[in-house]
């Protein structure tokens, strides 16, 4: 046989070969491809692209134009992104899921601009207008979310007084926007057993009445937390309801992966049965509160956790060591420059267990091979945190644990030295310069206000870190997020510290790829890959060639999750 025909058959096999493999011959073709808008894939080494394909809920092909349109086929379809923005799906890097199924049929009274909040009596009245609209039956409970004292009058703070005058018939819980306490009126005061002689629990607050034992309606940490954990959760079919409601708060602002931040063994009973029954569409990430462990472990075993049953599963344990800087119970190692929450001096925040108690619950989490997240707000409370970790694991300490440290929000120099040395994950909250800056400066000085949440100096040690909004604390707005970590603006217009601003990419990795990797996914999510989950997210306009301030007014457009849309914006408007 002559050579030219034996190297032509060669060459027709080697190409049958190939067409028998390849995805369009065997009938593989892509379910959708698209084109036509900005494709920022978080992937620094193809940081952008022109095109990404998926199948079966997983990318299978991203990057040239003409080298994707090769895997359509005949039932391919071609989706104009109409010069709007593709990002991976946000991950969230810390908020309360299981608080979405509530919010629904709970009064707004965050501050202004997100809910009327700025005064008692708008305050009262939003919590009227709720009253009227559900038609509550006398006894039954009414609850708010959202109060921010600090956006009220210095000299008017809201008291059961001020709701006993309107709800003389019903119990109402009106939550601190820390979620750490909640102002009660006389009538949820008897119902949960508060009064003159309730002692006030070690790490608690039970604000009173000047001269006197009775209490005023504010209770903080230890001193709510039973109520907010005995509050009744949905059930049956209301149950379904609010669970779809929940995640679509989610998946409105594009977050195709969810936290439950600190669940109780009967949330994490409800969250595995929804899941079990098909009712989740996004991912749902739980951590059992330390305390609620025992009882989580006599359902799932250890080795289950961080393993998904459909879309949720158990990341790990939450612990919490300290309160909330603008309640004034976060843990510093100075005082307070106003005082404690009832005019405490020199009140520096207390631990929310004992430190021996708080050293045993990191040890025995770390025994039993779980991860870890601790809420960590004051200097104190970190200390504490890294102290626990060098007892817990001695040599170990540096090795690959990934513990998360929620909020980090006042961390020092020399305590992101020692983050980075244990490769330790903080998960910002870079929206308190927005919220709280006033606050903070005037609680804790210019000086350490500053430093809140310091992301650029995180970068410059190489920490990896997620940036979050603790919904309900404050709502959940994920541009809302990157536009506070880029700007660092205050409510009043005022850059707090400008040099711990970051790039709208590097912003952007805070609640993509890095919150990804923290939470062991970073194979199948956080960024725009081959193989990886089709989660994306489609902005009306890049953040990357907005102006900086202009971050925030981005909308979300669409949400996808495995291919699959759960989120569509009705009706929207062309990108200019």
């Amino acid at each position: 046989m002559p050579l030219l025909t034996k190297q032509l058959i060669a060459s027709l096999l080697v190409i049958v070969i190939a067409c028998l493999g390849c995805d369009r011959c065997l009938g593989q073709s892509a379910d959708a491809i698209f084109v036509g808008g900005d494709i920022i894939t978080v992937n620094d080494v193809s940081p952008s692209a022109e095109a990404i394909a998926i199948r079966d809920g997983k990318i299978v092909a991203v990057g040239d134009r003409d080298a994707v349109m090769q895997t359509r086929g005949p039932e391919t379809k071609i989706v104009d992104l109409d010069g709007q923005t593709m990002l991976p799906g946000f991950i969230d890097g810390h908020s309360h899921f299981i608080n979405a199924l509530s919010v629904a049929n709970q009064a707004n009274v965050y501050p202004p601009p997100f809910g009327p909040g700025d005064s008692v009596d708008a305050i009262v009245s939003a919590v009227k207008t709720l009253q009227a609209e559900q038609q509550f039956s006398p006894g039954e409970l009414i609850m708010a979310y959202g109060y921010d004292d600090n956006a009220l009058p210095a000299d008017r703070k809201l008291t059961a007084a001020d709701l006993d005058a309107a709800f003389a018939d019903n119990p109402v819980i009106v939550q601190h926007v820390s979620l750490h306490g909640a102002v009660l009126n006389s009538a949820a005061l008897k119902k949960y057993a508060i009064t003159a002689e309730t002692a006030t629990p070690p790490g608690g607050i039970i604000l009173r009445k000047p001269g006197t034992n009775e209490p005023e309606g504010l209770l903080m940490e230890t001193a709510y937390l039973p109520i907010f954990e005995s509050l009744e959760k949905p059930k049956g079919e209301a149950l379904i309801q609010a669970i779809q409601r929940g995640q679509q708060i989610y998946a409105e602002a594009g977050i195709t992966t969810s936290h439950e931040g600190s669940s109780t063994a009967l949330d994490v009973q409800i969250l595995n049965r929804a899941a079990t029954n098909g009712e989740l569409y996004i991912d749902v990430i739980a951590f059992p509160f330390i305390t609620e462990l025992d009882r989580v472990l006599t359902s799932f075993l250890a080795n289950q956790f961080g393993k998904y049953n459909q879309r949720f599963k158990l990341g790990g344990v939450k612990i919490t060591i300290d309160g909330s800087p603008q309640g004034k119970t976060a843990e510093f190692t100075t005082p307070y420059l106003t005082g404690g929450p009832g005019g405490e001096p020199r009140w520096r925040g207390e631990p929310t267990f004992p430190i021996e108690t708080f050293d045993g619950m990191v040890k025995k989490v770390y025994d039993a091979g779980l991860p870890l997240i601790v809420h960590c707000n004051g200097d104190a409370a970190i200390d504490h945190l890294l102290a626990a970790h060098e007892k817990a694991l001695g040599d170990k300490k540096s090795d690959d644990h990934r513990t998360g440290i929620i909020h980090c929000q006042f961390v020092r120099k020399d305590q992101l030295d020692k983050i980075a040395e244990y490769k330790l994950f903080p998960s910002f909250y870079t929206e308190h310069t927005y919220f709280f800056a006033a606050t903070h400066i005037q609680n804790r000085g210019l000086e350490q206000a500053s430093f809140l949440s310091p992301l650029k100096s995180s970068l410059d040690r190489g920490i990896r870190f997620a940036n979050h909004t603790d919904f309900n604390v404050a709502p959940i707005d994920q541009m809302f997020v990157i536009w506070s970590a880029v700007n660092r603006m205050s409510r009043e217009g005022e850059v707090l510290d400008p040099e711990q601003r970051i790039s709208a990419i590097e912003a952007i990795k805070a609640v993509t790829i890095h919150p990804a990797y923290w939470c062991r996914e970073k194979d199948r999510k956080g960024s725009l890959e081959v193989g990886k989950l089709a989660d994306f997210v489609i902005l009306d306009k890049n953040p990357q060639k907005v102006d900086p301030i202009a971050i925030k007014d981005i909308r979300v457009i669409k949400t996808i999750k495995e291919g699959v849309t759960v989120f569509a914006l009705p009706n929207p408007r062309r990108p200019e």
